[in-house]
């Protein structure tokens, strides 16, 4: 399909970008109290590079609104930048990308196509913070409660089950701007099977993560009415070991965190043994795994953390306190403690 033909066949599709598209720039609605970001999606980085052009499409979405979640923020507009090989199915893509957004709130304004060998895919998005603005990683304070909004570990757990032999099902052409299913994800054949349905949730975790969105914003609500009471927040991409030091840095703060607490961030007693089928240290993958695209957040003690506003599956998890002490530590029960380890995802790393 020529780019022309693409852009079209685009403006057929959505209202919006029927108004949108045709000129070099797009004209951006007003909003009160706007944070943006942006985020890359890459073939054979941040997944596989089969996977199914509708499921790139709404992964690229769920982690651009996982920043969004962390602001507290409302999705508003988006900008696209799409680098794909030329048998790239781009309708595919486009059509999951839109109705995605069009759940979320989200309105696609424009971007830019071009041709490559190695697809990346860009998404630039705009939302709107609440009445007393954008939450961040500043807001944490000595004494309050370090929470984390599900599970840790899985979607690591979930790459390394692709990279140990498990596979994708071509969608059927009917399902194919649906949502990855169970049903398409292929185990490794001496995977127990007691481990499959737990397997399975690690894949999907992993390829289709889900923003916490509702929570966020329940928590920029939270903090208005709080008075000037603080509270901080931050999505877990690059794994706690290396997030939480920023939150605590970007604070003034430190952190005392339960060892006993963290062993149970995976949601599932199961997750140990898949591990050691993996031949992974479980406390490895929970602190360094990354791309768990939940909530970190600093509440104090007096407040309940707004469990019921999770998505399905994830449940909350109170995990550390935050210290005057500068000093990040892991504590266990027998009171001995260890420094806080390093590690994590590392974008400019080896």
């Amino acid at each position: 399909m020529a780019e022309d033909d693409l852009i079209r066949w685009l403006r057929e599709q959505d209202e919006g970008l029927r108004q949108a598209l045709g000129d070099d720039v797009a004209t951006t609605p007003a909003l009160s109290r706007p944070v943006a970001t942006v985020d890359s999606q890459i073939a054979g980085v941040h997944f596989p590079p089969e996977l199914d052009s509708a499921h790139v499409a709404r992964r690229l979405l769920a982690v651009n609104l996982s920043d969004l979640a962390a602001a507290g923020a409302s999705p508003r507009w988006g900008l696209l930048s799409l680098a794909a090989p030329p048998a790239f199915d781009h309708r595919r893509f486009f059509r999951a990308f839109l109705a995605a957004s069009k759940v979320h709130g989200l309105q696609l304004l424009g971007g830019d196509l071009s041709s490559t060998e190695q697809l990346v895919a860009t998404l630039t998005a705009v939302g709107e913070a609440g009445d007393s603005g954008p939450l961040s990683r500043r807001g944490a304070a000595p004494g309050h409660r370090l929470w984390v909004s599900g599970p840790l570990g899985l979607s690591a757990a979930g790459r390394h089950l692709l990279n140990a032999g498990a596979t994708l099902n071509p969608p059927r052409e009917q399902q194919a701007e649906k949502e990855l299913s169970d049903a398409q994800i292929q185990l490794p054949a001496k995977l127990p099977p007691e481990l499959h349905e737990l397997a399975r949730r690690c894949v999907l975790h992993h390829l289709l993560p889900r923003p916490h969105l509702a929570l966020g914003q329940e928590l920029a609500h939270l903090s208005q009415l709080g008075e000037g009471t603080t509270l901080a927040t931050m999505d877990l991409s690059d794994g706690l070991a290396r997030d939480l030091p920023r939150m605590a840095a970007a604070s003034g703060t430190g952190a005392q965190m339960e060892l006993a607490a963290l062993r149970q961030a995976s949601g599932d007693e199961l997750f140990h043994q898949l591990c050691l089928w993996l031949q992974r240290d479980p406390l490895d993958l929970i602190l360094r795994g990354g791309e768990d695209y939940c909530l970190l957040a600093a509440l104090p003690t007096s407040w309940t953390f707004p469990r019921e506003l999770c998505p399905p599956g994830c449940a909350p998890l109170a995990i550390g306190t935050c210290t005057s002490d500068p000093k990040l530590v892991l504590a266990s029960a027998d009171g001995h403690h260890r420094p806080w380890p390093d590690g994590g995802w590392d974008h400019l790393g080896p």
